[in-house]
């Protein structure tokens, strides 16, 4: 009797915790017009698209269990898809964003609203357009604090300070990619970085809006950085101050110190910084981080972190002291970005598998495709080709007619096939000298089918065809673990045996070494159709991408739920 009477109290104030969770939990409803704004940067005006006229668009702030309905209403010229990037979507494809793969996209005029809930997730992720290269200026910081009376695993920081890094091109964004895709050539480079928007210092027609960041002495701030960038990796720092990196990705991390990071396309990386240093003003400064033989933006971006009581210069030229300049390192320091990248650990043990149900194997890089005719104004990539770019050799083409997703669910044939190769069909030297006849990839949109609950690793080897590179991979609707990497071609007699699988970092994008490989590990719990591809947007364009189907499990929690009623349609 007695024990029967603890277990009904324990049950009770299980359910009143339970219940108290579900009161503080917030709904946050939103609206995001999608509209052309004036915007100028580097002396000339361009008619930007932006979210309620603001460039980076809002920042949203939730906690762990809020809930979230934004309608985004189109205004704009092009069609264009919201992508919440980093959030699980647990059974919820439906609000992801990625057009053409989980939705249609938001035609001019019309609107849709994405509902979603934030289930045991915090930290730092961000939101960004997923159609073509509307992200250019269509993103912002998505912050998830913990729950009310959750600690953070580290000591709490005085306040946050979001930084975004941006690209930014001195034309429509849409009118380079449609140039490109017109002449089958790589994409005109971007023409300044930016942080939260702004060029910097270092770029004309910029100094006067130049974004400061005041700081108490003594002060402990967090910054939050984001690469929303489209198509560079880059490395930040800020001078003369160290950074404690505490999470990337919205998972904590072992904090370590280090006085640069890199931070690819899609990334997040939580940095604490103490003002501990000399009252002044200092320059926090990123610039590329290029792995590939090609051209890139080789700009650097500025903003200030100033003292409140730094000094000012006296007598003639009075005024305000030039700011000290970061040390960063060169533009193709694979050696600094490379040890950065391994001293990422989980801040506890990891549920990582230890076992594999689904071992994958994916080469992920460039390509060409040959011409008929390479003289054609249409092929003007390396000796009169096209530029493409795929993973097992496919290059991925989304659909027009319906999303995969959509025809997923509704048993529509036609679309999309499911035959995506689990290995190369074509086993070669990866990083090697690869033959041309190796070069050209398939087109088609096919799919991966992975059971309900499947324990998967994927190992994926970057090529040297038309040149080795990191490429930042995402995939949608999972955080996984970067459970080991390594130059050369992954050989799986003896690289398994030096795999962390106890507390390898938790990310949702990883770049692959130049001429290297990565390996992750995740549960495939979460339902639905869920796009894998490079967060280098000029490598989506081109193919590099691929999507998993999920099937459901058992019932209704572990099944996709049913479709919102407006959800657009092609």
């Amino acid at each position: 009797m007695e024990s029967c009477q603890r277990f009904s109290s324990l049950a009770f104030i299980a359910l009143l915790a339970y219940f108290a969770l579900l009161a503080s939990a917030e709904l946050h409803v939103r609206e995001f017009v999608i509209q052309p704004k004036p915007v100028k940067r580097l002396c000339r005006t361009h008619e930007s698209i932006t979210v309620n006229g603001q460039f980076p668009g809002p920042t949203l702030e939730v906690r762990n269990g809020d809930s979230l309905a934004i309608t985004v209403i189109n205004r704009a010229r092009y069609n264009i898809s919201i992508h919440w990037h980093g959030i699980r979507q647990l059974r919820n494809p439906w609000a992801d964003g990625p057009e053409y793969i989980t939705q249609c996209p938001i035609r001019p005029g019309q609107s849709y609203t994405y509902r979603f809930t934030i289930i045991d997730q915090e930290g730092t992720l961000w939101w960004h357009a997923h159609s073509r290269w509307l992200r250019a200026t269509v993103y912002g910081a998505l912050i998830i604090y913990p729950r009310l009376g959750s600690p953070y695993p580290f000591h709490m920081p005085k306040r946050d300070i979001p930084i975004l890094l941006g690209e930014w091109w001195d034309r429509n964004p849409m009118d380079v990619l449609r140039q490109a895709q017109f002449t089958g050539a790589a994409a005109n480079v971007s023409d300044a970085y930016t942080i939260n928007g702004q060029p910097g210092d270092l770029y004309r027609c910029s100094r006067s809006e130049t974004v400061r960041f005041p700081i108490f002495p003594g002060e402990t701030v967090q910054l939050r950085v984001i690469n929303a960038g489209l198509n560079q990796e880059l490395f930040f720092s800020v001078a003369n101050h160290q950074l404690t990196v505490v999470e990337t990705d919205s998972a904590y991390t072992k904090p370590f110190t280090t006085s640069v990071i890199m931070i690819g396309p899609g990334q997040t990386t939580n940095v604490l910084l103490t003002a501990n240093q000399r009252p002044g003003r200092y320059y926090m400064a990123a610039r590329a981080y290029n792995s590939a033989n090609a051209p890139f933006d080789n700009t650097t971006t500025t903003a200030i972190l100033e003292y409140v009581n730094a000094p000012t210069r006296r007598g003639r030229g009075r005024g305000q002291i030039t700011p000290v300049f970061p040390i960063l390192p060169g533009f193709n320091d694979t050696a600094t970005a490379t040890a950065f990248t391994n001293r990422l650990r989980y801040w506890k043990r990891a549920p990582v598998p230890q076992t594999v149900d689904e071992n994958l194997f994916f080469t992920v890089g460039l390509g060409l495709i040959n011409c008929s005719n390479p003289n054609s104004p249409r092929c003007q990539g390396p000796n009169g080709t096209r530029f493409a770019a795929s993973i097992n050799n496919q290059s991925f083409v989304l659909p027009r007619s319906n999303s995969i997703m959509q025809a997923y669910y509704q048993g529509m044939p036609g679309i999309f096939t499911t035959d995506f190769p689990p290995v190369p069909p074509v086993q070669f030297d990866y990083t090697g000298n690869v033959s041309r006849g190796l070069w050209q990839p398939v087109k088609g949109t096919k799919a991966y089918k992975l059971k309900y609950r499947a324990n998967v690793q994927i190992v994926l080897q970057d090529t040297s065809i038309v040149t080795p590179e990191n490429h930042p991979m995402h995939l949608h609707g999972y955080q996984f673990y970067v459970v080991g990497s390594g130059f050369g071609n992954f050989d799986p007699r003896t690289d398994p045996a030096r795999f962390n699988l106890f507390d390898p970092p938790e990310r949702n994008t990883i770049g692959t070494p130049p001429g290297g490989w990565v390996a992750i590990r995740f549960v495939a719990d979460n339902p639905g159709a869920w796009f894998m591809h490079c967060h280098i947007d000029s490598h989506l364009g081109w193919g590099l991408a691929m999507v998993f189907l999920v099937e459901n499990g058992h019932g209704q929690l572990q099944s996709v739920q049913a479709p919102p009623l407006d959800l657009p349609r092609c």
